[in-house]
């Protein structure tokens, strides 16, 4: 079974940098698979921030992209995310997520994030 945990700070101030961390346990993140970061914000539906795949290539949504970066750390089965200058808006509950081409199968509980000074 595979298992996606989050982990980070639940408060972030305006204009700093959040950072996000995944850990997988029951499968690794190198195999064939795309690993995601998806947030809600209070009352609005899902977002989805971006993937890495299994080879290590990255792909973000274009409204976020400028502010967004995933990388991973295979050593420790982990990817993480870092959205930088952060506003209220970002306030949300984050998901880790795994993608097979078809349907996110595997997800983390989430983390609540707020952004506020």
């Amino acid at each position: 079974q595979v298992r996606l945990q989050e982990s980070g700070p639940g408060l972030v101030k305006p204009s700093q940098t959040l950072s996000l961390t995944c850990t997988v346990s029951g499968g690794s993140i190198t195999a064939n698979y795309f690993w995601n970061w998806i947030r809600q914000p209070p009352g609005k539906g899902l977002e989805w921030l971006g993937s890495i795949g299994s080879g290590g290539n990255r792909d973000y949504n274009p409204a976020l992209k400028s502010r967004t970066s995933i990388s991973r750390d295979t050593s420790k089965n982990q990817f993480t995310l870092q959205l930088t200058s952060v506003t209220p808006e970002d306030t949300a509950r984050y998901f880790c997520a795994r993608w097979t081409t078809t349907v996110f199968d595997f997800w983390g509980q989430g983390t609540q994030v707020t952004v506020s000074s």
